[in-house]
This record gives C-alpha cells, structure tokens and sequence, in this order.
C-alpha cells in the first residue's frame, strides 16, 4: 500500500503521478494502522490540486492548505497514500478521464469503474490503500461502490465538510469514502460521522418502494432478490412504499437543472476564460449547463422542497429505504459514449432521490450478475448516517442486534 513508491507502474492506473510530499499524521489513534486515497478535489498541504483538468492544475498549483476532513483523518493516525484521478471537474459517472487516464476496476477489468470518484474506487478495490474519499454530487460515491463491490457513503447533505475541496454544484456536493468491507467502513464513520443527534431505532420501518425497484433492469432485480432477502432477515420483512413524486422524468430534469445551473456557476468563468480542452461527455454536459435558465433552476429548488418534505414524511424518524443502488452492473469500458451516457441517464433517475432531498445513502456490495459487482443501498431520514452503518454492521454479522 506505498503508491508513491511505485507511481509510475500504479497496478490500478489510480493516483495522480505526483512527487511524494511527507504529510504528518498523528502516531496513534482510532485509524492507526489504515492507509486513504483523496480523490484530487481536496487540497493538501505540499500537493497540487487538478481537479481532473491539467489547466486548472495549473492554474491552481501546489496548496498551503490541507481540507479539515483530510485533516481529520490524518490526526486519527490514517496515513496518506496518494490523491486519486477524478472525472474531468468531477462532471461524469464513467470514470474515464481523458487528460489523465482510467482507472481500473478492480473487481471486474473489462467494466468501468464509475465516476466521478474513480481513482478512489479503483484504489480500493485493487487494495492499494484501505480506504479513499470521494464526492457524490449525482452519483459519484454510490455508482463506483456498486461497480467496483465496495462499500460506499453519500451522507446527509453537509454531514462531513467539504471546504477546502473544489466545488461542483454545492446544494448537492457531499464527501463519501469507499471500503472493502463493513468493519472498516464503521472505523472510518466513527471519525467523520460521531453520532447521530436522533438515531434510527431498533424496530425500524424497513420499505420497499416498487417505482424505484422498476428502474432496474430485470436481471439486476434478480440478482439482488438475495441480498434484499439477507436484508430483510436481519432487518425484518419490508413494506410497499411509493417515492416518485409527480414523475421520474419531472424528479431527473429538476434535479438537472439544479446540478447544470450551479455547475456552470462554479466553473463557468474558468471554461469562459481559458476554453480548456474538455473530454468527450464532459463538454457536452457543461454546454448543456450553460443553458439552464435562473427560471428552470428555481422551478428546480422548489420541487426540491417539496419532494424532501414527501420523503419525509414517508419515512418519519423510523423508516429507511431498501433499493437498488444502480440500474445494472457496470458497462463495459469498450461500450460506446452514446452506450455509457443512456446508462447514466438511468441511473440519475435512481441517484436523484438521495440527491433531491440531501438524505444520506449506504450502498453494501452484497450482490453480483455475470461476474460483476451490484449494490444494494439503504437510504434513511437526514442525519441518519451513522444508524446506517450500525445497520450494515448488523446485516454483515447476520443478525438482528
């Protein structure tokens, strides 16, 4: 687990080639003994920051600061290992980055990894490092845990801080991390989480919403009947729910336009000024951006509230969610950009619900279909992150304490 010491023949086409810097780290604490990854949006101290973008690498250079959620872990006695690559301004879910490359899924070669955490992820499940931060902001913690089989975060909205990291779309920015398995995964949210303020209770309501389940195709549905059933046994037998509110395609294009509007908000002046080089997908996504109107962005945000206020309401203070954490496994890497940009499509419709109302999502690689890796997520009220990992733990010793 020394990257650095061997950047150049990284096995996962990871990390960043950049020259080792030492960063000091506490000796003793709670994740002693624990090697990260950063995805390259987090500064750190003696580092560059890209971003995925080799401009704005050089626009940005070498930062004085490292992010308070790096330094978090560093002073629970984690070590450092190296910043991982990241979609281009982290605006894609295929983990394909054509200025610095793309990295590999470990747990299936021949499939993407996901973005736009992909560095993080590949790291992870090629054992290069025990655990790696990422963003999710449409989908870029939950899709690369269910295509690479690991275990990964979107927290409650603001839970774990961001600053000190490059934006995206802010209202909908979050910092996760990725595991190979439950027990670390705990250790990790011990640190960034604490405790909730209102923890789930023991006899949760366990739903199941059948609009949602739909999204996924039929071979993904039974390919997770299993862990759905492993779910249920230790978290009892779950209910009919409805989540939709108003239409899929209404939830895909409100949760679009708030994304595009404040994309192009953050990132616009430097596209306008400098016109990088922006890869396939990418440009596309932030020409489309540049159009969203201030209307269709406000329309947005309030069909924001009202679809958080819905899912609060259905899930109380008890309830929590069991769903597909992505339409299907992973694409393969040599399927066409038209192939891999319907698949993400698919998938926002899925991804927005966690998006839309900023509640957090855990998603457990409990399933597998031709060889590959399928998640299964658990999405409950805000600000039960915590609670949801202590559900993971239960479900991974298959039990209900």
């Amino acid at each position: 687990m020394t990257p650095h010491a061997d950047v150049l023949h990284d096995p996962a086409r990871a990390f960043m080639p950049y020259p080792a810097v030492p960063v000091p780290r506490a000796a003793t604490g709670p994740l002693a003994g624990l090697g990260f990854g950063v995805k390259d949006l987090f500064h750190i101290h003696g580092y560059p920051t890209s971003g995925g973008q080799p401009l704005l690498l050089a626009l940005l250079g070498v930062q004085s600061r490292t992010a308070p959620t790096v330094q978090t872990l560093l002073d629970a006695g984690a070590r450092f290992v190296g910043k991982t690559i990241t979609d281009e301004l982290a605006f894609s879910m295929n983990g394909q980055n054509a200025h610095f490359g793309s990295p590999i899924n470990g747990a299936a070669p021949d499939r993407i990894a996901g973005g736009s955490s992909c560095g993080s992820a590949a790291a992870v499940s090629h054992s290069l490092c025990d655990f790696a931060l990422g963003t999710d902001t449409g989908g870029s913690v939950r899709a690369p845990a269910s295509h690479c089989g690991l275990v990964g975060l979107r927290p409650s909205h603001g839970r774990v801080s961001l600053q000190g990291a490059l934006d995206l779309a802010p209202s909908l920015d979050t910092c996760g991390w990725f595991t190979r398995d439950v027990p670390t995964f705990a250790r990790v949210a011990n640190v960034l989480l604490g405790d909730d303020a209102m923890p789930l209770p023991k006899n949760l309501r366990l739903l199941a919403p059948a609009d949602l389940w739909a999204l996924a195709t039929p071979e993904a549905r039974k390919a997770l009947a299993p862990a759905r059933s492993q779910i249920e046994a230790v978290l009892g037998k779950a209910g009919k729910a409805q989540v939709v509110l108003d239409s899929l395609d209404a939830m895909y294009w409100h949760f679009r336009h708030i994304q595009g509007h404040e994309s192009w908000q953050v990132d616009g002046d430097f596209i306008r000024r400098f016109a990088p080089p922006l890869g396939p997908g990418v440009a596309q996504r932030f020409e489309w951006s540049s159009n969203v109107t201030d209307a269709q962005a406000a329309e947005g945000r309030v069909f924001r509230e009202r679809f958080t206020d819905h899912l609060t309401q259905l899930l109380g203070d008890d309830g929590v969610l069991v769903l597909p954490t992505m339409p299907d496994i992973a694409p393969r890497v040599a399927d066409p950009d038209s192939a891999l940009e319907d698949y993400r499509n698919r998938a926002i419709r899925l991804l927005c619900v966690a998006g839309l109302s900023g509640f957090p999502q855990l998603s457990l690689p409990l399933a597998r279909r031709a060889g590959a890796p399928l998640g299964i997520s658990l999405l409950g009220p805000r600000g039960s992150d915590r609670s949801l990992v202590r559900l993971a733990e239960r479900i991974n010793r298959g039990t209900g304490k």
